[in-house]
């Protein structure tokens, strides 16, 4: 099965009660490009991440969810000074927080600070065409051989109606099979 593959940047995802506190009391998010999943949008909006050795600003995807979540790369990480662990979107019990600060006010959050594992979108059809199933663990290879070819391995499926097909890593994997923007992979069993 071949499956489109594109890197996801740092960024944030928010409640309406820590945008609120970022932004202030009337803020909305503010829609600047759609991305590949159905509703999933990236913001103008940044925030501040900040950390015991360091901070970057971080783009907002939106809508809003109901919880606070910030999506690092593992060098973006280091540089925070945050052990992030490796886990599955949604998936923040236990895991570090930061600081946020935006323009109208600042918020700790106690937990939330992940490396996003990669994973594969599929709608059911699309899984169910390809043979995968939900929470199925399998391997993508990328790239030409000879220019940085690369198999990732422990590639979670995730499944939903309201999932277009796609893969997602972090600017990390991308950097490290030398991919250039969105890029067609091919999924192993």
């Amino acid at each position: 099965m071949k499956i489109m593959v594109e890197t996801s940047a740092r960024h944030i995802h928010v409640t309406k009660e820590v945008f609120e506190t970022l932004f202030g009391k009337d803020a909305a998010l503010t829609k600047k490009k759609d991305l590949s999943q159905p509703g999933q949008f990236a913001c103008v909006e940044k925030v501040t991440v900040v950390g015991p050795k360091g901070e970057m600003a971080m783009s907002i995807l939106g809508p809003e969810r109901s919880a606070t979540q910030v999506e690092v790369a593992l060098t973006d990480a280091r540089k925070l000074g945050i052990a992030a662990p490796v886990r599955e979107s949604g998936d923040i019990a236990g895991t570090p927080g930061c600081k946020l600060v935006g323009p109208k006010g600042e918020c700790e959050i106690e937990c939330g600070v992940i490396a996003a594992k990669r994973h594969i979108h599929l709608t059911p059809e699309a899984a169910e065409q390809a043979g995968l199933k939900d929470k199925q663990i399998v391997s993508v290879k990328v790239g030409t051989q000879g220019q940085r070819a690369l198999t990732f391995d422990d590639v979670v499926v995730r499944v939903s109606e309201k999932f277009s097909p796609a893969m997602h890593i972090d600017t990390d994997e991308s950097n490290a099979a030398g991919l250039g923007g969105t890029v067609e992979g091919e999924v192993i069993a």
